[in-house]
C-alpha cells in the first residue's frame, strides 16, 4: 500500500471534498498524488446545506430545491423578500458526498483511504497522519478535523453556537408556500435568547422545520422539539409525519484557527475558521475559502502565511460581541437589518463581497449604542 503522498486531506466531509474537487479540476495538481482519509467513507444524509448564490458553482447538479424569495418575520411585521439576483438553494449531504466521490474516483492521482485517525505529526520535511493501522506521509496535510477543546481552552475570543434541531415533516393539510423559504421567523418566544424558526418548504405539505438559536448554551433536546410542535400547532397542524430529523451545533467565533497551522499542516473547514463567524453558516464560505486556498497553494507561499483576516473579521467580531452581551436583542438586530437594507446588499455583506456603501447601509440599520460599545471593545482587543 502506498503511504507517501504530495497532499493528504483529513476528512471526507464538506471542506475536504470541496477542496479535493477544486484540486482535481485544476491542471496545476494533475500530477500531484492526493489521499483523502476518513473513518467513514460511506456517509449518509447527515445534514442539509442551504446557501444563496447568483451563478452556479461546484454543486449545482445536486441542488435539490431552490427558492426565489425568503421570509423574515418578527412579532409585529412579516416581510417576503425577492432576493434576485440571488437564489436560495438546498443541497442534501448524501447527494453531495456521492457526487464528489464519483468525480474524484475518476482521477488516478486521488486515493480514498478508510481509517480512524489517531494523530497528526509535523516533521522537518513533511507531516505524518497516523491511523489505527497505518502511517501516511505527505509534503502537505490539509486537516479538517475540528477540535472543540481549542475554543474551550481559550478566553480571548467570543464563542457562541448556532445550534438547532430540525424535523422533516409531511402535514395533513396545505400550510406551506413552496416558493418562499422562511429564513428567520422571530415570532416565537425568545426567552432571553436569539431564537428563530427556519422553514424550508418543498411542497404545500412538506418542509424542513428547524428551531435555531444563536447563543452560548445548548438546550435539552426536548426543548427544541417542543418548540417545533408548538410552531406546527400555531399553523393549525396537529396531524403530521416526521420523515427525518437532524441536529447540529456550529461554533460562531472570530478565534484565529490559523494559529494552529504549521510548515506542513494547514487546517480547513470549521477547523480552519471557514465557518462564517457572525452566523455559523458554513456551506457558501467553504466554496469561497476552498477556491482561495487553491490559489494560495499554487502560489508556493509558506503555509504559515495563510490568513483569513480581513475587514469582515472586524464586523463579525462586533456582531458577536453584541450577541454575547445582548443575546435577547438578536431578533431586533436581524429584523432591522432586513427591514432597512436590501437583501442583495446584506447577502454581499455576509459573503464578504460588499462595498463600503453596502457595509454602511448594514451598519446604519443596527442599534447604535450596543454596536458602538462592541466596536470599541473589538478594537481594544486588537
Amino acid at each position: 500500500m502506498q503511504n507517501q503522498y504530495d497532499y493528504i486531506i483529513l476528512g471526507a466531509g464538506l471542506s475536504g471534498l470541496t477542496t479535493a474537487l477544486r484540486m482535481a479540476r485544476d491542471p496545476f495538481f494533475k500530477n500531484a498524488s492526493i489521499a483523502i482519509i476518513d473513518q467513514d467513507l460511506h456517509k449518509k444524509n447527515d445534514r442539509t446545506w442551504c446557501f444563496w448564490e447568483t451563478t452556479p458553482d461546484l454543486f449545482e447538479s445536486v441542488v435539490s430545491y431552490s427558492w426565489p424569495s425568503v421570509l423574515i418575520k418578527g412579532n409585529k411585521q412579516s416581510t417576503t423578500i425577492d432576493i434576485s439576483p440571488y437564489t436560495y438553494k438546498k443541497v442534501e449531504s448524501e447527494q453531495l458526498y456521492a457526487f464528489a466521490k464519483a468525480e474524484l474516483s475518476q482521477h488516478s492521482n486521488i486515493t480514498f483511504i478508510q481509517g480512524k485517525l489517531t494523530h497528526v505529526t509535523e516533521k522537518e520535511n513533511g507531516a505524518i497522519a497516523k491511523t489505527i493501522d497505518h502511517e501516511y506521509h505527505a509534503a502537505t496535510i490539509l486537516n479538517s478535523i475540528y477540535k472543540p477543546e481549542q475554543l474551550e481552552n481559550q478566553q480571548e475570543a467570543v464563542v457562541l453556537q448556532q445550534h438547532f434541531v430540525g424535523w422533516f415533516v409531511k402535514t395533513d393539510k396545505a400550510v406551506f408556500n413552496p416558493k418562499v423559504a422562511t429564513y428567520m421567523d422571530f415570532s416565537i418566544p425568545q426567552k432571553g435568547n436569539c431564537r428563530f424558526m427556519y422553514v424550508l418548504p418543498t411542497s404545500t405539505q412538506e418542509a424542513l422545520i428547524e428551531y435555531t438559536l444563536f447563543s452560548k448554551d445548548l438546550l435539552p433536546k426536548e426543548e427544541y422539539e417542543k418548540a417545533i410542535k408548538d410552531y406546527l400547532n400555531n399553523l393549525g397542524v396537529t396531524d403530521y409525519e416526521i420523515t427525518d430529523r437532524e441536529y447540529g451545533s456550529i461554533p460562531m467565533t472570530t478565534y484565529d484557527f490559523t494559529q494552529h497551522n504549521s510548515k506542513h499542516i494547514l487546517h480547513i473547514g470549521t477547523a480552519g475558521g471557514w465557518t462564517k463567524a457572525s452566523t455559523g453558516y458554513t456551506f457558501k464560505h467553504t466554496l469561497k475559502k476552498s477556491a482561495a486556498l487553491i490559489d494560495f497553494l499554487k502560489s508556493g507561499k509558506p503555509l504559515k502565511n495563510y490568513s483569513l483576516k480581513n475587514r469582515w473579521t472586524f464586523y463579525d467580531g462586533v456582531l458577536l460581541e453584541v450577541l454575547a452581551a445582548h443575546n435577547e436583542r438578536g431578533a431586533e438586530i436581524f429584523t432591522r437589518m432586513f427591514k432597512k437594507g436590501k437583501a442583495a446588499h446584506i447577502f454581499r455583506f455576509l459573503d464578504e463581497e460588499s462595498s463600503y456603501k453596502d457595509e454602511l447601509e448594514v451598519i446604519l440599520s443596527a442599534p447604535k449604542i450596543p454596536f458602538i460599545k462592541a466596536a470599541f471593545k473589538v478594537l481594544f482587543k486588537k
